[in-house]
């Protein structure tokens, strides 16, 4: 097995690009094949070299090697020739049209809803030129089709396929050339991409056919990635980049484990799992064909999982540098597993408030949260009790523990969120006892008593 994936580098990898090249490379190593990386970067004028850098950067955060590497504008000659053997032949043209004089020709016939290219320039013999492309002469009869793995049989009716550019005005080959060529030169077995390219299909398809290679690769087109609102993912409205979720606090495993569920199953149903059980099972005939929604909730869900799973030691070398300046590393590192068990993403915005309270003031609770802990009645009595008993308790988490349970017993009520809310400022977070006792002892019940007055008050 050849397995190709040609991310084109018009633009950084987004999470679509990044389940087509998975999948590629989850089906390679399935069966033993080849990983073969095509950069497709033919439109010279929109790719760039440090988009293509990102592109394997981000490749590489998310652990897919490759076994080959190619740049489609090192083949261009081969491409070119190509080209100039379909004009030869008879299978191509050169075409001067303007996108100006399509139009006025459509206009002028009345038939706005077939906005295409009319073959004009088919039989008249344009001479080489500035302006000048060449066209794909594409068949007027027959019918152009495959069985895809994912949507079954597609068939496109060549009368209504246009004849499309091969060769660009600047002289570079279009990108259906460099597939058709490639894919065939190269011997790809599978091509597994989004659905958003069947379209062109038919025309690498044809060109392989005019190439004299009929027989094309496997094709799995992938269903497309949706938003909540069942929306194709977009760059306008929706983080879609890679390196935007690994910026943002998402371990590459935890994101690469989430990309494999996006319209493919393991066949056991363990979501989570370790990525050689996905390579064992994996196969391109159990890729679903409905839209696959990107539910960040779910991501958050896997990467708290695996968060959970990280050494001690290697979580707070991810995270020590984003903790709260005000927070002594030694201090971190020992709230750093009650630190770990809450967050859902490595981020400081979500450190923050865990920690901040320790060696700062406590948080600024909303007042929702407020009324909800300590508008009950008796709370005045919890907390001006539990200040009196700190006065001469062992300073220790577990000596707090029992003090704060014992006074929940002493007056038949529940203790831990009002000293909490109180102590910390917040209704959730750590557990309580471990980090209060980091607090100076006048300062706990400091708080312990300003929260009260305010209950009073």
């Amino acid at each position: 097995m050849r397995v190709r994936f040609s991310p084109a580098p018009t633009g950084y990898l987004h999470v679509g690009g990044a389940r087509s090249a998975l999948f590629n490379w989850l089906y390679a190593r399935h069966t033993g094949g080849t990983f073969v990386l095509r950069i497709e970067d033919t439109d010279t004028d929109r790719s760039s070299d440090h988009l293509i850098e990102a592109i394997y950067d981000s490749m590489r955060w998310l652990g897919l090697d490759w076994d080959e590497e190619y740049r489609q504008t090192d083949r261009a000659e081969q491409h070119l020739a190509f080209a100039n053997d379909l004009l030869a032949t008879g299978r191509a043209y050169r075409c001067d049209c303007t996108r100006d004089l399509i139009d006025a020709r459509i206009a002028e016939r009345g038939d706005a809803a077939n906005s295409g290219y009319d073959g004009y320039c088919r039989d008249r013999d344009v001479a080489a030129g500035d302006g000048v492309v060449v066209r794909f002469r594409t068949p007027d009869e027959g019918i152009t089709g495959w069985d895809d793995i994912v949507r079954g049989r597609v068939e496109f009716d060549n009368a209504v396929l246009e004849d499309f550019i091969i060769v660009r005005s600047n002289g570079t080959p279009m990108f259906h050339v460099a597939n058709a060529f490639d894919d065939a030169d190269m011997g790809i077995t599978h091509v597994v991409r989004g659905e958003d390219l069947v379209n062109t299909t038919p025309r690498v398809l044809l060109l392989r056919e005019a190439l004299g290679y009929p027989d094309p690769p496997v094709y799995a087109h992938l269903p497309l990635i949706v938003n909540e609102k069942r929306q194709k993912l977009s760059k306008r409205r929706d983080d879609v980049a890679v390196g935007d979720y690994r910026a943002n606090g998402y371990l590459p495993e935890a994101m690469r484990n989430y990309l494999i569920t996006l319209g493919w199953g393991p066949r056991d149903g363990e979501e989570i799992a370790p990525i050689e059980r996905f390579v064992e099972q994996f196969e391109l005939s159990d890729i679903n064909n409905s839209p696959a929604f990107f539910d960040v909730k779910k991501l958050q869900h896997f990467n708290g999982e695996y968060i959970r799973a990280l050494p001690i030691e290697r979580f707070v070398e991810l995270t020590a540098d984003l903790r709260p300046q005000a927070v002594p590393l030694d201090l971190y590192e020992r709230m750093a597993p009650f630190v770990q068990a809450r967050l859902v993403r490595l981020s400081a915005e979500e450190i923050e408030p865990l920690v901040s309270w320790i060696v700062g003031p406590p948080l600024e609770p909303s007042d929702k949260d407020w009324k909800k802990v300590m508008g009950k009645a008796g709370v005045a009595d919890v907390l001006r009790t539990v200040a009196a008993r700190l006065e001469t308790v062992e300073w220790t988490p577990e000596a707090l523990e029992a003090c704060v349970f014992g006074v929940g017993e002493e007056l038949e009520t529940k203790t831990q969120l009002p000293v909490r809310m109180a102590v910390t400022g917040a209704r959730t977070g750590m557990p309580l006892f471990e980090p209060m006792a980091e607090l100076d002892r006048a300062e706990a019940i400091d708080r312990i008593n300003s929260a009260l007055a305010r209950v009073e008050g």
